[in-house]
């Protein structure tokens, strides 16, 4: 059976759970709700599993801060035997306007901390990554307290719907390949 690694980044901790930089852990979330699994405890982070249509889908939530990621991402690549071209990372990105998706096969870290250490750790920057945007509409020095804060009311009415293509993107990921899953969802 084909095994994928789809790791979602996120801090662990109460006061992150909904804030923007944690739409990793969400999409995870969300994704291993609706197959009906349930996270447990592993090492080096928290670990779901269900299979489609013969293919294994490992979700993972690091559980070393975001900013040391690489760490979980290299140990369950390596436990799981799973090649690099079958490990999607799901982060937040500051580049792109609210719920703007973008999956590319490999790329700069784009000053993302989490990207950063799994780049650094893997020795690679050829790795596919799913960003979802988060936008920018800070003021100049807020970027921190932005990226920490919480959802306003407007982004989170519309973030259900964000979950329900993200899981779609995750599913096309490991059924029809990165090209095809690039092709149908970038931009949407």
């Amino acid at each position: 059976m084909k095994k994928y690694l789809i790791v979602g980044l996120g801090n662990i901790g109460a006061e992150y759970v909904n804030t923007r930089h944690n739409i990793g852990f969400k999409v995870v979330d969300y994704i291993a709700e609706n197959a009906n699994v349930s996270f447990e405890t592993a090492k080096l982070g928290a670990i779901a599993e269900y299979s489609i249509k013969g293919r294994k889908l490992i979700l993972l939530k690091p559980n070393t801060y975001m900013n040391l990621s690489g760490k979980a991402v290299q140990y369950w690549m390596q436990k799981e035997n799973i090649a690099k071209e079958n490990v999607l990372v799901i982060t937040d990105d500051l580049n792109l306007p609210f719920g703007t998706i973008r999956i590319k096969a490999k790329g700069s870290d784009g000053g993302h901390n989490g990207l950063k250490n799994i780049q650094l750790i893997l020795n690679t920057t050829e790795y596919p990554r799913f960003r979802f945007g988060i936008s920018d509409e800070f003021k100049k020095g807020q970027q921190v307290d932005y990226v920490l804060g919480e959802w306003n009311d407007e982004e989170r009415a519309k973030l259900t719907e964000r979950y329900k293509v993200a899981k779609e993107i995750v599913e096309s990921f490991a059924l029809a390949g990165l090209n095809e899953t690039m092709n149908s969802f970038n931009g949407k």
